[in-house]
C-alpha cells in the first residue's frame, strides 16, 4: 500500500522560530497490483473460448450395397475436376469426346463452371429426390449432376478443402474424391491428344 511519511504538525525549531515543513516521502508497495495482474489473467483464461477447430462431415457410402439399387448415370451428367499445381484446377465433363480446361477457385472460376454444368444437368434431366438429413422422413429434391474429384501430386491439401467448400455453396448432393489416373495425368500434359480412358476402367476406378 501506498504510505505517505508527514512531518509532526507540532514540530518547532529551538528557539521558537517559525516551524519549517519537512519534504513528504513516499513510497509505494506494488505487491496488490501483482496481485491484480494474475487475478486478471487468470481470469481471461477461464472466461476466454478458444478456437474451435473447423470440420466438414464426410458421408462415407454404404458397403454393402446392392446392385439393383444403382443407377446408371449418364456422361452429360458427369463433372470431372483434376486438381493440379499452382491452384489450379483442370475439368471436362463426360468420358468420350472429352475437351480439357482449366481455371481457378475464385467464385467467376470454378463456381461458375459447376453452376453452368448444374443448370445445364437440370434442363436436361431434371432433379431427383432424396432423403433430407435434416428432416427424416421428407424428401428433398437435389441436382442429378455427379462431380468426381481427382487431386494430383503437384495439388495442396488447401485446393480439397476448396473444392469440397464450393460443393457445399453450389448444393451439389453427389460428388466422389477418387484417385487420379495415368491416363488423366497424360491428359494434362497433352490435352491435344485426348483422354484416353474407357468407360470400363472409369467404372473400375470408381468402385475400386
Amino acid at each position: 500500500m501506498a504510505e505517505i511519511q508527514t512531518a509532526d504538525s507540532g514540530a518547532r525549531k529551538k528557539g521558537g522560530g517559525k516551524v519549517r515543513s519537512k519534504k513528504m516521502s513516499t513510497r509505494v508497495d506494488l505487491t496488490p497490483m501483482v496481485d491484480l495482474a494474475f487475478l486478471l489473467i487468470t481470469f481471461f483464461m477461464l472466461t476466454t473460448t478458444l478456437a474451435k477447430p473447423q470440420i466438414m462431415p464426410v458421408v462415407m457410402p454404404e458397403k454393402d450395397v446392392d446392385k439393383e439399387d444403382l443407377e446408371a448415370t449418364k456422361e452429360s451428367q458427369v463433372l470431372t475436376l483434376l486438381l493440379g499445381a499452382d491452384d489450379k484446377v483442370y475439368y471436362y465433363e463426360g468420358i468420350t469426346d472429352t475437351k480439357l480446361d482449366s481455371t481457378d477457385y475464385s467464385a467467376e472460376g470454378l463456381r461458375k463452371v459447376i453452376l453452368d454444368k448444374k443448370d445445364r444437368v437440370q434442363k436436361q434431366w431434371g432433379d431427383m429426390e432424396r432423403d433430407d438429413p435434416k428432416n427424416p422422413g421428407q424428401k428433398k429434391k437435389v441436382s442429378k449432376l455427379n462431380v468426381i474429384i481427382k487431386p494430383t501430386k503437384e495439388s495442396r491439401y488447401k485446393n480439397l478443402v476448396d473444392a469440397f467448400d464450393e460443393m457445399k455453396i453450389t448444393n451439389v448432393a453427389l460428388y466422389v474424391l477418387l484417385d487420379i489416373s495415368k491416363q488423366e495425368e497424360d491428359f494434362i500434359l497433352n490435352p491435344a491428344g485426348g483422354l484416353k480412358f474407357s468407360v470400363e476402367e472409369q467404372v473400375q476406378a470408381t468402385t475400386k
